[in-house]
Parts: structure tokens; C-alpha cells; sequence
């Protein structure tokens, strides 16, 4: 919770929510052999604006702590919050982009950014929705192929389409579970570029998943460690304090970055490495 301080006379302390809070969430399934515990009493403020990465190794309950946020599962104890508000179902302030795309494979990216925008603002005229459209489609670089199929694009460009189509609705939150898991360095380094454009354009709040330690050492404002599951933690929370924007180049010279990239390193694959069970 922030507290901020009123000016009447009487300086009243006033508490407000903050944006996004994780709060003491844990996910337990039950099995035939017993309780399943994925996720054990993770809490998590995110700040307005801001931009998290979430990384761990496979298992350790990432993408159910992504999907609690969006609303696609529900705590076992503890809850999430959007503005003091409890979330318990997905919603348009909400939107996920994800490793697969998700993409209608029988319309156009046009077609599929529209379907979005119909859904959440039906009170606007097709004019208004059209320009909506348009507009993030040109922001990912989409112009010219906004009349292809799926069938037709490349991943990264259908991924330019899931990207355009969650931000059209004009979210609070932005969801990417590994959106640039599948492409190739290229292509994952453009779209890294272009994501911070659009962020610092839209102003929304990210938090993304991925394996890639320079991945979320480029993006983020911080980086959020999980340990292994079952009933994985929050092991570390790692501040990036490089200046934005942020410069491929020059960050990869900076001394500090490779002793944050070794300090994820030791975490990752010295203290929390992955070990195979018989």
C-alpha cells in the first residue's frame, strides 16, 4: 500500500492501493498421492508503468502466476489486485500475449486485431474501430500485411498481430508469457526493440515471463527469480538500473551488466539448478 499524506490541515495519513498486488498467493492441487503445492505464498507489488520480468526454470509455476493475474485460474489462498480491485476472471484491463500466438487462422491480422476492439468498445463506431485498428497495426510495423491470413505471415510477424490486438483495447496490464520464445535471434531482438517503443508509448504495465537472462536485463525494470517447484517462491528480486532507453550495444559494454547477467547465472543454474529425477 502507498500512503500519501492529504494537505488539509490536519495532515491525514490516507492510504491508497497500489497498482498490481500479488498478496501472499499460493496454487495447491490435489492428486490421488496428496496435495500438489505449485506456487507457496508468493507476494509481488508491480508499480504503475512498470516493466517485470518473471524467470525460473520449466515447473517452477510461472505461467500459473501469470495466468492468476489475467484471471484464468484462481488462488488457493491469497489474491491478486488491479487498483484495490480483487481479480477473479479475465477482463479487457488485462491482456495476454502468448507463445503461440492465439491468432484466428481463418481471418486477417486486421480481422483479428477488429474482433478485439468490436468486443471490448461496441458502443464506438466502425469508423472509430477502424482507425483503433489501423493505428496499432501501423505501430508494429503491419501496414501492408494487414489484409493476410496467419498461414501467411511469419512468427514474427503473427506475433506483431497478438502484440497490436492486446494493446488495441488499451489495457492496464500486459501479459506476455515467453511472446519471443519461438523465433529466431533476429527477429526476437527486433521485437524486443519494438516492445519498448510501444511501452514507453502506451505507458502500460508489463509483466512477462522468459528464460532468456539478457532478454529481461534488456527489458526490465526488474527481474523477479523463482526458485524450483513444487512450491516454488520468490527466491530473489533483482533491480536493473540501467538508464532508458536502453541501448543494445552499449548495455552489453557496461561492466555492471555482466556482473547482474552472473549474479541470475549463479541463481539459475548454481543455487536453483535444475536436477533430474530418477
Amino acid at each position: 500500500m502507498q500512503i500519501l499524506s492529504t494537505p488539509d490541515s490536519q495532515s491525514q495519513l490516507v492510504e491508497t492501493p497500489s497498482f498490481l498486488e500479488i498478496d501472499g498467493v499460493s496454487k495447491i492441487y490435489s492428486t490421488p498421492k496428496g496435495d500438489n503445492v505449485v506456487l507457496d505464498d508468493i507476494s509481488l507489488t508491480v508499480n504503475e508503468g512498470e516493466f517485470v520480468c518473471v524467470i525460473g526454470h520449466s515447473g517452477c509455476g510461472k505461467s500459473t502466476l501469470l495466468d492468476m493475474v489475467s484471471g484464468f485460474r484462481e488462488p488457493t489462498s491469497g489474491e491478486v489486485r488491479l487498483q484495490g480491485k480483487r481479480v477473479t476472471r479475465p477482463g479487457p484491463d488485462r491482456m495476454v500475449v502468448f507463445q503461440n500466438y492465439s491468432l484466428l487462422p481463418w481471418k486477417t491480422a486486421y480481422e483479428n486485431v477488429y474482433l478485439a476492439v468490436n468486443s471490448v468498445y461496441p458502443e464506438k463506431s466502425k469508423a472509430e474501430k477502424t482507425e483503433i485498428v489501423r493505428t496499432h497495426l501501423t505501430m508494429v510495423g503491419l501496414d501492408e500485411a494487414a489484409n493476410k491470413k496467419p498461414g501467411q505471415l511469419s512468427g514474427g510477424m503473427k506475433q506483431r498481430v497478438s502484440i497490436a490486438r492486446a494493446l488495441a483495447i488499451y489495457p492496464q496490464v500486459l501479459v506476455l508469457d515467453e511472446p519471443f520464445g519461438a523465433l529466431d535471434a533476429i527477429t526476437k531482438e527486433e521485437l524486443q526493440e519494438e516492445l519498448l517503443n510501444i511501452w514507453r508509448q502506451h505507458k502500460v504495465t508489463v509483466l512477462m515471463i522468459t528464460h532468456d537472462i539478457d532478454e529481461a536485463l534488456f527489458l526490465a525494470d526488474r527481474i523477479v527469480m523463482m526458485t524450483n517447484g513444487p512450491a516454488a517462491k520468490i527466491g530473489e528480486i533483482m533491480n536493473v538500473p540501467f538508464d532508458r532507453p536502453r541501448n543494445r550495444t552499449q548495455l552489453i559494454e557496461d561492466p555492471q551488466y555482466y556482473t547482474l547477467r552472473n549474479q541470475a547465472l549463479d541463481f539459475l543454474y548454481g543455487r536453483f539448478a535444475l536436477t533430474e529425477v530418477e
